[in-house]
């Protein structure tokens, strides 16, 4: 892939931690950039303290590396956590997006900004990328948000919109959908699971793929990345379950009224992905193929 200077934004989320995993599949250098010291395993590779909200640094670190390519991963995306601290929903996922949006013109940098599944209402899917976001929640609404300043970026950028992200977590960084399954089964008590909440489950591998496929084409507007599979996290457990041979049993099919929850969740958001297939050759793989290979970590 293309020998240019990457800067990519949420080094210690799941998706930095792919990008940096499988960072020998981008030919050019990759700035990482993250707040406070690396957390990244050891080894070779350009890191720096960044905070996204805070200007003066951006602009240091872009003058420093002159990116030819932003990608911009990191956010507050917790949903619980945005609706009880909207101001600093605000501050991290908009006011810090246009701060690197700004950074970025100056160097004519294109840009990748990583969207979510919930600036959609979950009431009409499957959705495609000319589908209208209607967003039952704040994390939902500052994403959208955020969006329309990218669309209005001069030099070129993509929105990547991915649903429910899952794979191998370092250790002490937040957990996913299959760390918590594994985990909740092995406890072998009773515990209640959604089963009425569907989504096109992504392995970050294969986002992190076509983040890379899209950086190198320069390929703009927006793109739907997501797994080939529609799951509710009921059905999840079950194949963690099945794979691992554990009881099943324990986990309680309910739907998401049984719990309290500060953010409304949109209850089915499967993604349409034939544009990437047909434009991007996109090929994700199965749930129970990335399944497997992040229990067997790989």
């Amino acid at each position: 892939m293309s020998g240019k200077t990457l800067l990519i934004t949420g080094a210690h989320g799941l998706v930095g931690q792919y990008i940096f995993k499988l960072r020998a599949q981008w030919s050019g250098r990759i700035i990482f950039t993250g707040r406070g010291e690396s957390r990244l395993p050891v080894g070779e590779y350009i890191y720096e303290e960044m905070d996204i909200t805070n200007q003066q640094r951006i602009h240091d670190v872009f003058a420093k590396y002159s990116p030819d390519i932003v990608i911009h991963t990191a956010a507050m995306a917790q949903a619980d956590e945005c609706e009880e601290q909207k101001e600093k929903a605000l501050l991290n996922n908009v006011t810090a997006s246009t701060y690197l949006l700004n950074a970025a013109e100056a160097f004519q940098a294109f840009f990748i900004f990583l969207s979510t599944d919930f600036i959609f209402s979950g009431e009409d899917g499957p959705y495609d990328e000319n589908a209208i976001p209607n967003p039952v929640n704040f994390y939902g609404q500052t994403k959208w948000m955020a969006e329309k300043y990218v669309k209005s970026y001069p030099f070129g950028s993509a929105i990547v919109r991915t649903v429910l992200i899952y794979g191998n977590v370092l250790s002490g960084t937040r957990s996913n959908i299959i760390s918590w399954a594994r985990s909740a089964l092995e406890k072998a008590i009773p515990f209640k699971v959604v089963s009425d909440q569907i989504r096109a489950t992504t392995y970050a591998a294969d986002l992190v793929w076509a983040l890379f496929t899209i950086a190198d084409k320069k390929s703009e507007g927006v793109w739907n990345i997501a797994g080939k599979n529609n799951l509710s996290p009921y059905d999840i457990v079950q194949h963690v379950a099945a794979y691992l041979d554990l009881d099943a049993s324990k986990a309680e099919k309910v739907d998401a009224s049984t719990f309290t929850q500060v953010a409304r969740r949109p209850l089915k958001t499967p993604f349409i992905i034939e544009k990437a297939r047909r434009e991007l050759n996109y090929d994700p793989h199965s749930f129970d193929e990335a399944m497997r290979k992040v229990l067997n970590g790989d």
